[in-house]
Order: C-alpha cells, then structure tokens, then sequence
C-alpha cells in the first residue's frame, strides 16, 4: 500500500450512482454477479463513501425462512468488505495484487425496520475510514477499517475490522510456514467439498435454510448444554466460493457460526442474526476436519449471544460470537 491519499473534498453532498457496478476486479470477486458496488467517491483523507445495491433474489443471501423478510446480515457484511477493498484501491492507494486478510471483525445491525425487503432493491451507503501508519518506506502493514451503514437517512448498522495487508509471495510464505506443505485448492476437491457428502448434512430448515446447497453443517450433536457439528460447506456455493480458494474463508466460518447459534436455540424461523464478532488465529484448512461447538444461550427479552469456538485437530482457529434477536423486534 503507497501513501497516495485522497485529497480533502469539500462539505458538498456527495451524489452516488446506483447504475451500475464497479468494476469485478476492485472488489476482489471473479463474477460480476458478485459484485454489489455501485459507487466508491472520496471524502476526506483516508474516507470513503460507497454505493451498494442490496439484491432482490440472490441464491445465497435471499435463501432464508424467517419472515417477514430482511436483507440478510453477511450481504451487509459482504457489501462493507467490497466497499472497503474498493475504496482502498481507488483512493487509498493500496496496489493491485495485495491482499486484505482479517483479523478480527465486529459487525452490529440496529434499524431492522429499515432492513425489510420491500418491492425496490435497497439502497445502501456506506462511509469508511481507514486508521493506521505507514512503515518508513511508506507502506502499510496492518491497519483498522471503521463502517457506517445507512439506508436513507437511517443508520441500520456499524462495522469495525482488523486487517493486515500483504503481498502474494508473503501470503504464500505465510501459509507454508503454518503448513509446512504447500496448501491444496478448492479446485483440487470434488465438487460437494471435503466431507460435504449430504448423508449427514443438517436439515435445511433447522438452520433457517431452504437450499440444502447452502447449508454449512454436518455431523452434528446436540446436549442439553452444547450444540456441535462439522464445517463441511459445498464448494460449488458461488455466494461462497466465487473463486479459488487454499483455505475455508472468513465468511465461510461466520456463516457457520450462524447455522450454529440457530441449532442451540431451535428457534431458527423467528430467529435473527444480527450481529458477530469474530477473531481468527488460523486459516481453516481444507484438508482437516473443522469443528464448531457452542453453548445452549438464554435469549433474555428475545436477544442473547452465542458464542462459537472453531477447532482444527486440538488448536482452536477462530472464535465467532453471534447476537440473536427474535422477531418480535420487528
């Protein structure tokens, strides 16, 4: 990343187009389906204010039985992710060919009201800072992304991530010296995905669900205290898979950590996420068993919060904690 910055903009409103999207390549996606923003302008230095069109009918992000309906909480968290990279390389100078990896992330959903699917697909704006120093040679190592999400005049949300910014030959060092052994692909694994054989995979609607395609777990046990199964994800899901992968994805982890919370509460159709926070000490491997547990919460006034431990073999990979809230909400 380069210490190129946007200049400071003028306190004129800010016009976005919702036309069209940006260009695939600056959101770091290989389909244009894929893509959710439709504008990224500068602010301020180091700020960004992007554009997203929130779907009508999406395979993955539209596959859910709660009703009434909402745009779902990863879209939100998907489209802050494309907002941050896009800016990032349009205005913040970051090169072509680094890759963004998170650390740690906490996303918090509040106007659920204004998250209501209605006959138009949504418009959201999103405002993205961007904290953190340069090296001496004027390159940025790590940093923190702050979000805010609007819909209208409404604040629906806010967003905070972790991130390290590393070139491809340092993202192949990193990964060989956890490995020892150069990582395989998604591409090297039969279609369904390592163990996603569907003879064990948890019934759709148990965990919101009405495509088996996008259902995330298997294998899985429950106790009057705790709730477990395996991660075994569908490698032909493009909503999670859009390209080639050497690790099970951030996205992935969370989405699983949802199906997850929803098993402890067994209430997954009057049931929201609406928000998580998550930290990741390791790539989730391809080629070993990834297992997920949680404890039975006590939803107090219809919200409460799950919290998720991930387990490769005996090291713990990452922690996603998830905030329910039921319908009643609405």
């Amino acid at each position: 990343m380069t210490t190129q910055t946007a200049p400071e903009i003028p306190s004129a409103p800010v016009e976005l187009s919702y036309g069209r999207t940006v260009d695939r390549s600056l959101v770091h996606r290989a389909a244009v389906s894929e893509v959710f923003v439709t504008d990224i302008l500068p602010l301020a230095f180091k700020k960004v204010r992007a554009a997203v069109q929130l779907p009508l009918i999406h395979g993955y992000y539209s596959d859910h039985l709660q009703r009434p309906a909402l745009y779902d909480a990863l879209l939100l968290l998907e489209s802050g992710r494309q907002a941050a990279i896009a800016g990032s390389h349009t205005h913040i100078g970051l090169s072509e060919g680094t890759t963004m990896i998170v650390d740690s992330f906490r996303l918090s959903l509040s106007g659920l009201k204004e998250l209501l699917i209605g006959p138009e697909p949504g418009r959201l704006r999103i405002d993205t800072d961007y904290i953190g120093r340069p090296t001496r040679r004027g390159r940025y190592r790590k940093g923190k992304v702050a979000q805010r999400f609007y819909i209208g005049d409404a604040e629906v949300g806010e967003h905070e991530m972790d991130v390290l910014f590393i070139n491809q030959h340092e993202n192949e060092v990193l990964r060989h010296a956890q490995r020892g052994t150069p990582a395989p692909l998604t591409s090297d694994f039969p279609d369904q995905g390592p163990g996603a054989d569907g003879s064990r995979q948890v019934e759709p609607a148990r965990v919101g669900r009405g495509n088996p395609l996008n259902v995330v777990l298997s294998h899985a046990e429950s106790s009057p205290a705790e709730v477990a199964a395996q991660v075994t994800p569908w490698f032909t899901n493009r909503g999670l898979f859009d390209h080639v992968y050497d690790h099970l994805p951030a996205m992935t982890l969370v989405e699983a950590a949802r199906q997850l919370s929803f098993l402890a509460v067994d209430e997954s159709l009057s049931t929201y996420a609406v928000g998580f926070e998550a930290r990741f000490s390791r790539f989730a491997e391809l080629d070993e068993t990834v297992r997920a547990s949680a404890p039975r919460p006590c939803l107090d006034g219809g919200r409460g919060e799950v919290p998720v431990r991930f387990l490769q073999g005996d090291a713990e990979i990452a922690r996603v904690t998830v905030t329910l809230a039921s319908g009643s909400e609405l």
